[in-house]
């Protein structure tokens, strides 16, 4: 099938990207004789990778019980780590690197910096806000201290950056997660990002490949379908993946996302397609690196396969490794049972352990595998980190727009507010960055759960203040399906847009004016931490709002617009220490 398909795909070949990028490395000697020594159950444990809380458990509690059991029944190849301190993290990865018999690979989701697994690493703005402070050093940076940080907890395969290009308002699962809308911006950020993230000694992946921003639904709960003809996708979502792979980008990370203008198929994934992550990754693209699959537990893929079955489909397609299958134990037997019936070549399954075994061999892995945690407090966290992430902070925040001179009053020093905030995260942060910087504000809390009363608590409040902020924190939550405010408060800040000046602070998705047409100012911030709020708070006390928008924002607003707001010169004089 890919042969014949071949020819079409000749012509989305850019020269930079023909020339693949760095070169891929090649398994020693000493590891080639190691594969040929393994059973066919240990060659696919190698290539699956269970995802794991990174909080503190005692090694020997029950907690721990299942990945004990990865690691001495299913001999697994790595470990995708999640949410945890920074010192939990590597001490319980230094715990399994130690029990494992081969060196663990370990990945990890660290798209915005490693604050966005492990609290207490450097936060960073989302990719969408280093892309609306538009210099590519930026994201240069945050990779490095990505890189950084990572390592020194024990990870050594970042999950990022992020290369979608996100020009559908409605996609409920990428939004800020995306450098922008742009395809030549995010291809640069992207690279930059992996340089970055690189020279810190940290493997990078593209994902979501060939392309996740043009779609409405998310792949957590349902299969998108996206319907771009060909020469959409080269001139658009495939720019920066092309330039990625041009970098020497190490992993691509597929997509579940039907395209059934390539495949003829509206019900394939490209996960399990052999016609995107070989004719096009491979064959046309010309990437040479690993080849790994989203999480194979997602609805996507397990409400019409099976967690078996979608394994051995996406192996055959072309992925080297497997991530989150439902059952790690299922999809071992699956693929363990594929290979013994002929379906799957113990040759083809070899080619992808090797790969998988020269990347651990290069980042010697097989030499030292633990971390000191000696170091992880003079590594993760600190202060010129912290500083250079608000300096992106601040560059990032972009004003789209101030009628009224709702904000512009406040910089003055002229007014006192009402400041609501809606999120999960119970963040209060700008209120008492806000109080620091002499700024009057009283202050009501809204979260999802808020009922009748707690709006109407937030009308009295907001109808004995002549100027009213809205923080709002509405972002990626995967398996909800929706990335919008609730209507009951699109309403208030509706109704109270029709009474006084009104500012709303999006902490999260750009795209809810929509929803509140009639607000006067909107200042976009991008995330909810303390560096963000932090900038949040310094803008309304005067300091400069130099960001522009990285994305087209209904019903109007185009990539590059922006209101330029120089500096006044209260911010730092009126903080109180």
């Amino acid at each position: 099938m890919r042969h014949s398909l071949r020819p079409i795909f000749i012509g989305l070949l850019t020269a930079t990207a023909a020339t693949a990028g760095a070169a891929q490395p090649k398994p020693s000697a000493r590891v080639r004789k190691m594969v040929a020594r393994m059973p066919v159950e240990q060659l696919v444990g190698q290539l699956v990778m269970p995802w794991l809380l990174g909080n503190y458990v005692g090694f020997d509690a029950d907690g721990l019980a299942q990945a004990r059991m990865w690691i001495d029944s299913l001999k697994v190849g790595g470990i995708i780590i999640s949410i945890g301190s920074p010192m939990d993290v590597a001490s319980k990865l230094n715990f399994l690197q130690r029990r494992s018999k081969l060196p663990l690979l370990i990945a990890s989701d660290l798209e915005g910096g490693a604050a966005f697994r492990f609290p207490g690493a450097t936060p960073f703005p989302t990719n969408m806000g280093v892309g609306a402070g538009g210099r590519v050093e930026d994201a240069e940076l945050m990779g490095r201290v990505t890189g950084v940080e990572g390592r020194a907890v024990g990870v050594h395969l970042a999950f990022a950056p992020d290369a979608d290009i996100n020009n559908n308002p409605a996609n409920p699962i990428i939004n800020t997660r995306s450098f922008g809308g742009d395809p030549a911006t995010v291809a640069r950020m992207v690279v930059a990002a992996i340089k970055g993230t690189r020279s810190a000694g940290m493997l990078t992946t593209v994902k979501h490949f060939p392309g996740h921003g043009d779609t409405e639904t998310d792949s957590h709960i349902s299969l998108p379908v996206i319907r771009a003809d060909w020469d959409r996708l080269s001139a658009v979502e495939l720019v920066p993946f092309k330039a990625a792979i041009a970098a020497g980008v190490d992993v691509v990370m597929s997509a579940h996302i039907a395209l059934p203008r390539f495949s003829g198929d509206s019900t394939q994934p490209a996960t399990l397609s052999s016609a995107v992550l070989t004719g096009l990754l491979r064959d046309s693209l010309g990437f040479r690196g690993l080849t790994v699959t989203d999480a194979l537990d997602m609805g996507a893929l397990v409400s019409t396969y099976g967690g078996g079955e979608a394994t051995v489909r996406a192996f055959e397609a072309g992925s080297d490794l497997l991530l989150m299958p439902a059952n790690p134990r299922d999809a071992i037997s699956a693929m363990t049972a594929a290979v013994k019936s002929g379906r799957i070549t113990k040759a083809r399954l070899r080619v992808s352990v090797l790969r998988v075994m020269a990347i651990k061999e290069k980042l010697g892995l097989f030499k030292r595998r633990t971390v000191s945690l000696d170091r992880v407090g003079v590594i993760v966290g600190q202060q010129k980190f912290l500083d250079s992430a608000k300096a992106i902070a601040a560059r990032s925040l972009v004003l789209v727009r101030d009628s009224n001179a709702a904000l512009a009053t406040i910089r003055q020093g002229n007014a006192s507010l009402a400041l609501v905030s809606y999120g999960d995260d119970g963040s209060s942060t700008l209120a008492r960055q806000l109080i620091r910087r002499a700024i009057k504000a009283t202050t009501f809390r809204l979260v999802p759960t808020s009922g009748p009363a707690s709006y109407d608590s937030a009308r009295t409040l907001l109808a004995q203040a002549p100027t009213a902020v809205f923080s709002v924190a509405v972002r990626v939550a995967s398996g909800t399906g929706n990335i919008s405010m609730p209507r009951a408060l699109a309403d208030l800040i509706g109704e109270t847009s029709q009474a006084r000046p009104t500012v709303l602070v999006s902490f999260g998705s750009p795209y809810l004016l929509t929803q509140t047409p009639g607000v006067h100012a909107l200042l976009l911030a991008w995330t909810t931490n303390a560096a963000t709020e932090e900038a949040v708070a310094n803008a309304f006390a005067g300091a400069a709002i130099t960001g522009r928008l990285p994305i087209d924002l209904p019903p109007g607003y185009r990539i590059g617009d922006g209101l330029i707001l120089p500096a006044r010169n209260r911010t730092d004089a009126t903080i109180r220490r």
